[in-house]
């Protein structure tokens, strides 16, 4: 890797740990700069502002390959839970997701709008290429919903949720 590219991923790191954990308000060029180690100058120099660095954050989470033509259709179920709160789990976190829903920082839910659509756009081609007539708006939303809700009832997302999930949709699909 070299050293730009280093510098970038710890700046993307430590943008989306601040997400993740304090939300989109906690995202500032100085708490960066303290969570990386990299000087502010040097991420002024990449970005011009928070919105850009965020962005930039947050493109990183986007680069999920669908299922190849040959996966089984059960596979590619599990593909699509596993996916379905991908941005949530290993992205934005449910501090980011919080300030999401509650439009605490309209700058923060602009451009993480944008970036969750082209992933949805992916997620809803492989359904409706994997299962004609399944809503994939629809599956996708109770997919995001059914983990929120596990992680308000519990304080965690519980083992074998992927499983319990895939359990009671692979009969709805595959009708």
């Amino acid at each position: 890797m070299t050293a730009r590219r280093d510098v970038d991923q710890r700046i993307a790191d430590a943008t989306l740990q601040l997400l993740r954990t304090r939300g989109p308000r906690g995202v500032t060029v100085e708490a960066v700069t303290a969570r990386s180690g990299i000087a502010k100058t040097t991420i002024y120099r990449r970005y011009r502002d928070r919105r850009e660095m965020l962005s930039a954050a947050l493109e990183r989470l986007t680069t999920t390959q669908p299922p190849g033509a040959d996966t089984a259709p059960r596979d590619r179920l599990c593909w699509v839970i596993e996916h379905a709160v991908e941005a949530v789990d290993a992205g934005i976190g449910f501090g980011g997701f919080a300030a999401l829903l509650t439009d605490e920082d309209p700058e923060f839910t602009e451009v993480f709008r944008s970036i969750l659509a082209g992933q949805r756009a992916a997620l809803e081609q492989v359904i409706e290429d994997s299962w004609p007539g399944v809503d994939a708006a629809t599956l996708i939303d109770a997919l995001v919903g059914a983990y929120t809700a596990e992680r308000a009832r519990t304080g965690s997302v519980a083992d074998g949720w992927e499983v319990r999930l895939f359990e009671l949709f692979w009969p709805v699909v595959e009708r």
